[in-house]
């Protein structure tokens, strides 16, 4: 009688041998599920949507430093929500505070590295506060992610081609020194 090849292999590499296909299909599952997982946007705290909503609702009134206050709120109530972060950015902007709008962008960016709005609003921001060549960076990175097509990309190669807004000036900016002069 033939004897069976499994005879000469110690038990425990037999219990590998049998497992060891299984084990490496389950783990492969749960990696790619848990990859998805976190890739996905998680829906933001009820309360916190609500104040997103009023801020929205201010920022179509016009009104960006009331949209601050309710995406602050909003922020505190959910604070790892990145729509967030992109709201409370693009109510700085309408206030004239690129860099704060920068910082917002890059803290969206620190939780989610592709986020295409992201990169797009901060690279509008940098145009605005006059940084021309780290937008084009920002372009870039844009048409490798997304190519010449996407939205995102688009808009911040229109706000390139604008270039940086012209600032604002005030009476004071624009008044001469006043110098007492002595009439003889």
């Amino acid at each position: 009688m033939a004897e069976e090849p499994s005879a000469n292999v110690p038990p425990f590499q037999e219990l590998i041998m049998r497992f060891a296909p299984a084990a490496a299909a389950l783990s492969l599952v749960v990696a790619i599920t848990a990859s998805v997982g976190q890739g996905a946007e998680r829906e933001a705290d009820p309360r916190a949507a609500m104040l997103v909503a009023q801020g929205r609702a201010a920022m179509d009134a016009q009104d960006p430093q009331r949209a601050i206050d309710a995406f602050e709120a909003a922020l505190a109530v959910d604070p790892g929500h990145t729509a967030i972060f992109l709201e409370l950015a693009r109510a700085a902007r309408a206030e004239g505070l690129q860099g704060k709008a920068i910082h917002y962008y890059r803290e969206a960016l620190a939780r989610d590295p592709g986020n295409l709005a992201a990169i797009s609003g901060e690279g509008e921001a940098l145009v605005e506060k006059g940084a021309v060549e780290k937008a084009k960076a920002n372009l870039a990175k844009l048409h490798s992610m997304c190519g010449e097509g996407c939205v995102e990309a688009q808009r911040l190669a229109g706000a390139i081609q604008r270039g940086p807004r012209a600032p604002v000036l005030t009476a004071e900016a624009v008044m001469p020194d006043a110098q007492a002069s002595q009439a003889n």
